[in-house]
């Protein structure tokens, strides 16, 4: 693992669309108000999807001599960003990969690019259990603090994560808390709150294996019309009806 690293959290769910890349931006985005620089590593390597979050698709990865230059938001160099769609002609473009050159392209991204010294490393990661999660498990665990894992409500997702959860246990990487988002959606003209996905299904797998809570998310309109903005969605993101539970996510982080 590059020597730049002092922490790193690894956000993960067995299923695909349940809200990772989400997190894995406002919890950055909530570490670097705190006032730590922050790396945010997008290992989505079939489906990146964080610099489209971010606006920064276009911006281009230069090599210096200590390695990659990771792409920065701020000027002050507080949150840096990689990912595979930096190195891409086109957004549309299919990455059609076997597992070896995804395993390549994991340690490239985790040895070769110069994070200079940031406090904590926030890994978007891909549905699943397979090679890339083998390999990131296998390079961070002198750094890693915990997952932090995200389900929706319905029973499919929370079958999925479980086996996360197996999938932890075995690889000793400790479990940070679950996140249950998509929990209800929050009416963009009375603000009520209609669970339409059910509810409840996070914080009871929580109890059943012993694992820490820390919060629901709603489905929030907001939240998409931050991310078209992409020039608020910087300093606002925290701010919207996420700010609650992502404060209490990044308290967490801190406290392991």
């Amino acid at each position: 693992m590059n020597r730049g690293v002092k922490h790193a959290i690894l956000v993960l769910s067995g299923k695909g669309g349940v809200g990772k890349s989400t997190i894995s931006v406002n919890l950055a985005l909530g570490l670097k108000e705190k006032g730590f620089k922050v790396g945010l590593l997008d290992l989505d390597l079939c489906g990146p999807s964080i610099p489209y979050l971010l606006g920064i698709e276009n911006a281009p990865v230069h090599q210096g001599q200590e390695g990659w230059v990771p792409v920065y938001t701020d000027k002050e160099q507080k949150l840096a960003v990689m990912s595979i769609a930096f190195l891409l002609n086109n957004r549309n473009d299919s990455v059609i990969w076997r597992g070896p050159k995804k395993t390549s392209m994991i340690k490239q991204f985790l040895h070769d690019v110069y994070w200079q010294d940031i406090d904590f490393l926030v890994i978007d990661t891909p549905p699943g259990t397979s090679d890339e999660h083998i390999t990131v498990v296998e390079l961070v665990k002198d750094v890693c603090d915990g997952a932090i894992l995200v389900t929706t409500p319905q029973n499919v997702s929370l079958d999925d994560v479980l086996r996360e959860i197996t999938f932890c246990e075995k690889t000793k990487i400790p479990i940070i808390g679950i996140v249950e988002n998509m929990s209800g959606f929050v009416c963009p003209s009375c603000k009520d709150c209609t669970n339409i996905f059910s509810s409840g299904g996070g914080i009871a797998l929580a109890e059943k294996k012993k694992i820490p809570f820390l919060g629901t998310l709603p489905i929030d309109p907001t939240i998409n019309s931050l991310f078209r903005d992409k020039k608020e969605n910087m300093s606002v993101a925290v701010s919207s009806s996420l700010c609650k539970i992502i404060s209490a996510v990044v308290a967490t982080v801190i406290k392991e």
